[in-house]
């Protein structure tokens, strides 16, 4: 079975990185190879800058260190053609720029003007727990990480 192709939005990888839970489940997806992610440079910009703020508390080396981290777990692509989606946040229009261009199957996000597409360009858009719910079904798991179902 061929993992799904997924873009990771900013906000899913900030809460996975810091917080951990279900958008850090999302992340070891990638890791252990049951999907497959893509980022760009804007993407990584944006989780630089947020992850920057005072009230993260974070040292300018762990700020480097998380976003090194993320870039190595995902393949960078540069997006080629812009888009003009979510005029309430345009800067969520650099996710669906990069789904684009990765030829993605899902977006995993947690805000609500992409949410609230529910799909764009035959992209999924899930939230970290659907997608984990998705991940477990394609791997026969209530959960995933869960013990497989016996027939």
């Amino acid at each position: 079975m061929t993992p799904p192709r997924i873009v990771v939005d900013s906000n899913v990888v900030i809460s996975g990185f810091l917080f951990g839970g279900t958008p850090a489940r999302v992340l070891g997806a990638v890791v252990e190879g049951k999907a497959r992610g893509f980022t760009s440079l804007p993407i990584l910009d944006e989780v630089r800058g947020v992850l920057q703020r005072p009230k993260f508390g974070l040292a300018p080396e762990q700020v480097l260190s998380f976003v090194e981290e993320f870039h190595l777990l995902c393949e960078v692509i540069a997006p080629r053609t812009g888009v003009r989606v979510i005029a309430e946040d345009p800067a969520d229009d650099r996710i669906l720029e990069c789904a684009v261009e990765a030829k993605a199957d899902v977006i995993v996000s947690g805000d609500s003007h992409l949410l609230e597409l529910r799909e764009w360009r035959s992209i999924g858009i899930l939230s970290p727990t659907d997608f984990m719910k998705d991940i477990g079904r394609r791997h026969g798991v209530a959960r995933y990480g869960a013990k497989p179902r016996r027939p």
